[in-house]
């Protein structure tokens, strides 16, 4: 029985959901806009700033001598950013994050300076300002290097018999002669002893007594333990034995990430209209529903990257973009199903119900297959990787939301206003059974063919065409330097410019390993040379500048230590093969058969293999974003791969007929799916060939590359998966009979 006005309801309160959702994201709340897509953290690639990764010299320090630190780091880099993020890595690393900052320069000396801690007595101390905030001194009696420990910790007062906050300080040997001296000579007149850190006064306590034990206490006005512990951990910042080098550095303009994050939004623009388009013509009342789930999808998403407090970056763009081609398909996989129904001769209700029933094992392990190699993205990504690791997660479970809650209330209210007729919805059309079982060794040629050409290209090029590497290893993976440079208009990029350049990089690097090349779409040079030191950078940056007169945020540069670069080599190869062992295990488990989890997971080798091929032909830098490209094909193939094996589970039900039999049921299921299979691939490729067309050069040497695997999964799960299932279980059952 039809409710109009539940239904009329149910599409109110998804409209007012949207509203209130696109009014936060455009507007927000309070005068601060709080909420507003404007207040969404942006990563540096796309705020621009600078970004640094520090390595421990020698042994790994402890966790207390590794959180001190990263508090001293956190406080330097919160000068120029109270926006700056400052974590503890893996093997005593420490990165930060400073955004918005244009004197990336003067921020990298500053952040690799080391912190001097020193004590000054009273008369040796005067100031440069009236308020005395700014110390002057020559003289010290002693410095931080003289610090044994410093604690946070409570006594009892032997006056007044309460308890206090103290900071309990003890020096070394050396320093304890020291403060002996100078308290015997401040105690008399109890003078004060200031304790100044990086030229600001942390405490100015006065001598109570001599000391000369080494041991002191620093007592009264402390409110809190917290308090003085905070002083506690500055004196110990100060007196940290650790020494730090550069393993990591990247120097982003801030123009330069507006550029990118507009042509990107452009890009994801055109592709969602181009979806909303082709849902709307193929599947008619069912595409309309869709596209405001799409919308519901996307404003949800918006909000949730603002309540998750999320930093969003250009990658991350692109993992939501890529996500609203990857959306349809659930929705696509419903709609399918219900023309079936309606072929069936069922009413549009049943239809709807059945719809969503039969598609819900499909969905589910297709997006839990992709979660898991969302997570392992994040797990052995880093930086801009794991910001699309987030995106991509999120849209996954939201897109299952939007497809199975959203999707299925807008259909039934519109039954319920009394859209009730099966020409609104779609009758699928009976389809002749293609033969692809038939056509096998056809298939399995083509895909020997596509292996042979990868192999021969990666030994072509390991012979010297990509500098001895089988591929075109990026700064990444390889270690070096990189600047990108982006001159004034005026300046015409030609080869004696580039010679010019050329020998700028040359005497400053002491190094002939200088390559430039054009960034295409811009008027720019990127250069990739030898790893330079921060001084070496920072002349480049000058000399730029000075004789070119390129602005200083349109020099964007990035280095990387040889040690960091083979850790990230290593981690794509382990990434892939922990994503492949996980999936592996899911599917088996869902499906109680090895063989459909082992077609799976050679159809994803056969498409990485594919997707290197493109790699080793078109020479596209193979970085970090490479291993983010890799886990989303393989996580996009194998949802296709198992909306194919679920037909064909259930298809082939209890059947244990012979091998025609068996070969009929794969056949059927492939047709049935196949127009799913089409259509998935076409709205992620809208999308994806949007970002290979109007997005930066980074987000095409991304794009690219995933346009290849949305190709080449959609063969491979169509033409491959089924009949490789079938192939093998043909064999196992030869086998049993012959045994």
């Amino acid at each position: 029985m039809k409710d109009k006005r539940k239904g009329i309801l149910q599409l109110l309160i998804i409209a007012a959901v949207i509203g209130l959702c696109t009014f936060t994201t455009c507007i927000g709340f309070t005068k601060h806009h709080k909420g507003s897509a404007q207040n969404i953290k942006l990563g540096l690639d796309l705020a621009g700033g600078v970004s640094i990764t520090y390595e421990a010299v020698g042994e790994t320090p402890s966790n207390k001598d590794m959180e001190d630190t990263r508090n001293m780091m956190q406080k330097r880099a919160e000068v120029y950013s109270t926006e700056s993020s400052v974590v503890i890595g893996e093997g005593g690393r420490i990165s930060i994050d400073i955004p918005g900052v244009s004197n990336a320069e003067k921020v990298l000396q500053s952040l690799g300076k080391e912190g001097s801690l020193d004590f000054v007595a009273q008369d040796d101390m005067s100031f440069e300002d009236e308020q005395k905030t700014i110390p002057k001194y020559e003289k010290t009696i002693c410095t931080g290097k003289d610090v044994k420990s410093a604690e946070g910790t409570i006594q009892q007062d032997e006056m007044v018999k309460n308890k206090e906050y103290v900071v309990s300080l003890k020096f070394k040997p050396n320093g304890t002669k020291k403060f002996a001296d100078a308290t015997a000579e401040a105690y008399p007149e109890n003078k004060i002893i200031y304790i100044v850190y990086d030229g600001k006064i942390l405490s100015d306590p006065r001598v109570q007594a001599e000391i000369t034990n080494g041991e002191a206490v620093i007592s009264g006005g402390f409110k809190t333990f917290d308090e003085a512990e905070e002083l506690a951990s500055m004196i110990r910042i100060g007196a940290l034995p650790i020494e730090l080098k550069e393993v990591q550095s990247q120097v982003v303009g801030a123009q330069l990430g507006l550029d990118a994050i507009q042509s990107s939004l452009l890009a994801g623009a055109i592709g969602f209209a181009l979806v909303v388009i082709f849902m709307i013509v193929f599947y008619r009342l069912p595409g309309v529903a869709s596209s405001i789930a799409l919308v519901f999808y996307l404003v949800v998403m918006l909000v949730a990257l603002n309540a998750l407090n999320i930093t969003l970056t250009l990658p991350g763009v692109a993992g939501i973009i890529l996500n609203i081609g990857m959306a349809v398909d659930a929705n696509v996989i419903i709609f399918t199903r219900i023309k079936e129904e309606l072929a069936k001769g069922k009413t549009v209700q049943s239809s709807i119900k059945l719809g969503f029933d039969k598609a819900l094992s499909a969905i589910v392990d297709g997006n839990v297959t992709t979660l898991i190699a969302a997570f392992v993205l994040y797990v052995k990504g880093s930086g801009t990787v794991k910001g699309f690791a987030t995106t991509l997660a999120i849209g996954i479970i939201l897109s299952m939301f939007t497809s199975l809650v959203i999707t299925k209330i807008i259909l039934h209210a519109m039954y319920s206003l009394g859209v009730d007729d099966a020409k609104y919805f779609g009758v699928a059309r009976e389809r002749k059974t293609i033969d692809f079982v038939g056509n096998k060794k056809k298939f399995f040629g083509i895909s020997g063919l596509l292996v042979v050409a990868c192999v021969i290209c990666l030994v072509v090029n390991a012979s010297g065409r990509c500098g001895g590497n089988i591929l075109n290893y990026g700064l990444d993976f390889s270690g070096g330097t990189t600047f990108d440079i982006t001159f004034n208009k005026d300046q015409k990029i030609d080869g004696q410019l580039k010679k010019d350049v050329e020998k700028v990089f040359m005497s400053e690097s002491k190094s002939n390993d200088v390559v430039i090349s054009e960034v295409a779409g811009s008027n720019a040079l990127s250069v990739k040379t030898v790893e330079l030191s921060e001084d070496q950078r920072n002349n480049i940056t000058k000399e730029l500048v000075n004789t070119y007169k390129v602005e200083e945020k349109n020099i964007e540069n990035q280095n990387i230590s040889a040690s960091v670069s083979d850790e990230m080599r290593s981690d794509a190869i382990v990434a892939v093969i922990i994503a492949s062992i996980c999936m592996l295990i899911y599917i088996w488990f869902r499906f109680k058969d090895f063989v459909f989890a082992g077609s799976a997971i050679l159809a994803i080798l056969h498409d990485l293999v594919f997707v290197l091929l493109i790699y080793g032909l078109t020479k596209i830098s193979v970085g970090n974003t490479f291993i983010a490209c890799m886990l989303t094909i393989a996580g996009y193939t194998i949802n296709a791969t198992i909306v194919i094996f679920d037909r064909i589970r259930e298809n082939n039900g209890s059947k244990s007929g012979n091998d025609e039999t068996l070969a009929k049921v794969v056949n059927e299921s492939i047709t049935q799916t196949l127009s799913r299979s089409i259509n998935t691939s076409l709205t992620t490729f809208f999308m994806v060939i949007m970002l290979a067309i109007l997005g930066v050069e980074s987000v095409r040497d991304f794009a690219i590359p995933l346009l290849a695997g949305i190709i080449i999964g959609a063969y491979s799960s169509v033409c491959i998966t089924g009949t490789l299932w079938y192939t093998v279980k043909k064999l196992r059952r030869a086998r049993k009979r012959h045994a």
